[in-house]
């Protein structure tokens, strides 16, 4: 199993469309992917996905339902854990109380392949834990001054103040592959310069009008526009995810499906 956090610094940049469409990129190569929309106080993965959600995550932090009983599959095969939408209490989860949720996980029985976990935008206590508890962190960004300068300080926490690798950048509604490995270059020089430490480069997302249409008609762009620039990116970006050593030792202390992992990675 994999493990994948998906943050974005600040909103707007399209986090939660590449969430979305990584993981029905991965279901679409045979891999078994489960989606924590993360974002506990402007959740909307499920429209993305064309889903309705009777219940979510703040059913289980009520106490009213299980963590397995708010769990629905999507019509792409994606399980989903649904955030929640304009509750204020939990988009302001502290330390523990992500913690608690990380936890939580160990419950579920299933096996999978991927978790996918789209945070909310920003560098909140939750979003860090979530990043914290994943073995690699998406790190999605614009070739905009505010979305490199928040991308930077999303990027600069998690390695002073964590210690974390496995840190990826996905540039996003770039003008070609070329522009987005440019941008890619240009945080990481910064990163190495006042960080010391480097970040990967995964694959760039180029711009595609199919994306906002996509999202009109609740669905991925991959089912929306298949033929599209957007939706070849998303496979390739799906394809080289899927490609990754998982092998390694994961950085963070705190972990989704710590023993699962560790089993996983001694029988590798």
């Amino acid at each position: 199993m994999d493990v994948i956090g998906i943050a974005s610094g600040k909103g707007g940049v399209g986090k939660t469309a590449t969430a979305v469409n990584l993981a029905v990129g991965l279901v679409m190569r045979g891999r078994k992917v489960m989606l924590f929309d993360a974002d506990m106080g402007l959740a909307n993965a499920q429209l993305a996905l064309g889903c309705t959600t009777p219940f979510n995550f703040g059913h289980v932090i009520s106490g009213e339902k299980t963590l397995e009983e708010i769990i629905v599959t999507t019509r792409q095969g994606i399980r989903l854990v649904p955030g929640a939408s304009g509750v204020q209490k939990l988009a302001s989860l502290d330390t523990l109380a992500a913690a608690a949720i990380v936890q939580a996980f160990s419950s579920i029985e299933e096996e999978f392949d991927f978790l996918v976990i789209d945070s909310a935008a920003g560098i909140s206590s939750s979003v860090l834990t979530f990043m914290q508890a994943s073995q690699r962190r998406l790190i999605v960004l614009r070739d905009e001054p505010s979305s490199i300068a928040d991308a930077y300080g999303t990027i600069k926490v998690l390695i002073n103040e964590y210690k974390l690798d496995e840190i990826y950048i996905v540039p996003n509604m770039v003008e070609n592959q070329s522009a987005g490995r440019m941008l890619y270059n240009r945080i990481n020089d910064v990163c190495e310069k006042f960080l010391s430490q480097s970040v990967k480069y995964l694959h760039s997302i180029t711009h595609d009008e199919h994306m906002l249409a996509a999202a009109r008609n609740y669905q991925s762009v991959l089912e929306f526009a298949p033929g599209g620039n957007s939706s070849r990116d998303f496979r390739k970006l799906a394809e080289t995810v899927d490609s990754l050593d998982q092998t390694g030792v994961p950085s963070g202390g705190l972990q989704f499906f710590f023993e699962r992992i560790i089993v996983d990675k001694r029988f590798k």
